[in-house]
Formats: C-alpha cells, structure tokens, sequence
C-alpha cells in the first residue's frame, strides 16, 4: 500500500515525489490524536483545514502545516480546489450525520473523498454517496481501520490461503452496549452504536462476506448482546456485544475456523494460526508436541525499540487505511477495502438490528 515501498519500508511525507493537494474538514480529537499524525506517512500535501470554530481550524493549521485555515468548507472548496478531501465531523442534534452532505459537497466539486466511519445513517443515504461519486468520477473511502491492522491483515492471508480450507465459522468478541429495541427508532439513541458497530462488522465482511441474516438475544442490564449469523458463502458466525466488560480487560477477539485450522487474534495485536497437523490417536498419543512443519504459528509485537508498529496509528491500521486512499486516489482505483459497496452491507446490518425484535430472525439484506 502506499505507505511503504517495494522492500516494505514506511515512508516518509516528506519522501513522496508526488503528493496529493488536500483539504480536511474536521478539527476534534479524534482527528488530532489520530488522523492528521498519520499523513506523515502518507503523499498527503494538506492546504487547507475547515472548522466551524475558527480559533480551532487556525490552530491545528500551524500545528499540521496547513497554509489556510476555514470556517466554511464551500468557501475552501471553491478557494483551494483540493484533489482530495478527508472528513471526520460529528452528529447533527437530530442524530443524522454531518459528514453524508459535506462529502456530497466535495464530491459536486470534483474532489476525492476519505471520510471517518460511520459512512452514514442510512443505507439510502450510502446509496447516495456511490450515485454521486459515479457522477463526479471520484473516489470514495470509509475509515474502516480494522481491515488495515496488521494483525487482520494476516488473518485475511491465512483464511484466504488453500490450505485453509476456505472460511467455515467465524467468532468475534466486541465491548459494545446495544439499545433496548423501543428505543432503536431512535437516531440519537443509536449514534453511539452506529459509531462502534463499524468496527467489527467490517470484520466479518472483510473476513467471511457479505451477510444472509441474523437473530440476536439482548441482555436488559447491560445491553449486551449475542448475535447469531449465516454468510451468504453459507459459513456460520456469532457475534457477541460484550458490555459490561471491566475497562481492564483486553477488549477484542476473533476467532475464524477453516478445514482442519482455525486462526485466532487476541486484543488486536496477538496472532494465532493453529495450521492443518495430521490426527493424533485418542488415548494413544504421549506428547501433546505436533510435527513441527505443522505447529502453531504466533505472532506478537516487541515494544522495546522506538519501531513504526509500536505506534497506535500504524497498530490499530489509520496509517494503512489514509495510505490506501491516496493509493487510489495516484492511481485511478476503484477501492475494494473501505469502500461505499462495504459501507452500504454494514448499514444494512445496523438497519436489521433496528427493526429486529430479539429472538427472530432477519433479513439482513432488504
């Protein structure tokens, strides 16, 4: 991807012979912990920030190197004329997001456009967002940064590879409290699960497809849940919401079963590949060691030394994901990863836990 070069090295901003003119909308927290330090890896050449509040806007362009600061993004637009456009924005009071109109506005002006996740609110409103970046002849990309993790980033090699057998069964463990079903009519109510829901559902797309249906059982207290799901690849799943979980406690885990192997991810960062290894004997075997050309494969990272991947950034996939999008953006490509078509399956899934009563079963696709 566009953060490294042919032997794999990161780099650098400054390296790129040729950088794309950008504009960013957006000047929260988010964004400064976790979006703007990442263009130092990327051919971002960013001109512009935009912000309703103008101190703010002014402050984060001398601190990222931006050359003019807005309050009013049409006004950027039209002044700057940038090639590409990032977008992290919150709600609207009535719960609709503020990002949709803003990229329909840069796309209208001819730029690119990467937006933080949730894409929207709506699979209609997602529908719209691919209409008009059809029109305009530019590309659209989501923040969809656990596809870009390193760690999920192998799990997609080894469940990809023949010797895995293909994809049979997916588990997925996420922190997240889902709303009682009265209030899921709700926009504002569901906000907060619309902005973490991305998280793991652009897991179990990038790793198992596209969903068939789902039925789910709620717990009251907590609002936990677990979700009970079929592939369209005809592959099983489950999905379990795991609120109230200690703050302490590692907060994700995946887990994808394949023919004779399964691979597991601990906490984002810890890779297991327990690869095929020939049967052993029940009640006849004395070591529990297999043949070591069919031993499990692990991988963890070292924090010692003041490495690239010792970075939350580079970890967690931000850097991969940013770099990516400029890669389509240098090259004429249409995305595959983060894209609006992935977008659009995801808010699919989140309108089925919308009108999905616990206990049934639903269509995700409608």
């Amino acid at each position: 991807m566009g953060t490294t070069d042919t032997a794999g090295n990161v780099v650098y901003q400054f390296e790129y012979e040729q950088r794309i003119r950008s504009a960013f909308i957006g000047a929260g927290g988010h964004s400064y912990r976790n979006i703007y330090p990442s263009f130092q890896y990327a051919p971002v050449d960013l001109r512009a920030i935009c912000d309703l509040d103008g101190d703010r806007a002014a402050t984060y362009a001398r601190m990222f190197g931006a050359a003019h600061a807005y309050t009013d993004h049409r006004e950027m637009l039209a002044r700057e004329r940038p090639t590409a456009v990032f977008i992290v924005t919150s709600y609207d009071p009535d719960g609709h997001l503020q990002a949709v109109d803003l990229a329909l506005d840069c796309l209208a002006a001819g730029a690119h456009v990467w937006m933080e996740k949730p894409t929207a609110t709506s699979s209609e409103e997602v529908a719209r967002l691919q209409e008009a970046a059809r029109d305009a002849g530019r590309v659209v990309v989501t923040g969809m940064k656990t596809m870009f993790a390193p760690a999920m980033a192998r799990v997609k090699e080894i469940v990809s590879a023949p010797e895995f057998g293909g994809p049979s069964s997916i588990s997925v463990r996420y922190p997240l409290s889902m709303p009682a079903f009265e209030r899921r009519d709700s926009l504002v109510e569901m906000n907060w699960f619309l902005d973490c829901i991305f998280h793991p559902a652009a897991v179990l797309l990038h790793l198992m497809g596209p969903l068939d249906r789902i039925s789910h059982e709620w717990e009251e207290r907590t609002g936990a849940s677990v979700t009970v799901m079929r592939f369209e690849s005809g592959a099983i799943g489950t999905m379990h919401l795991a609120a109230g979980e200690s703050p302490s406690s590692p907060s994700s885990r995946v887990e994808v079963i394949g023919d004779n192997a399964n691979v597991v991810v601990e906490n984002g960062n810890s890779v297991t590949y327990y690869r095929p290894t020939p049967p052993r004997a029940y009640g006849r075997t004395g070591s529990f060691l297999v043949p070591t050309e069919s031993a499990p494969l692990h991988w963890e990272p070292e924090y010692t030394y003041g490495q690239l991947y010792g970075k939350n950034i580079f970890y967690l996939g931000y850097v991969g994901e940013i770099g990516y999008f400029c890669d389509c953006v240098l090259n004429g490509a249409s995305p595959e990863l983060g894209s609006l078509d992935q977008a659009f399956h995801i808010l699919q899934l989140f309108e089925a836990y919308r009108r999905a009563e616990p206990g049934t079963w639903t269509t995700v696709k409608v």
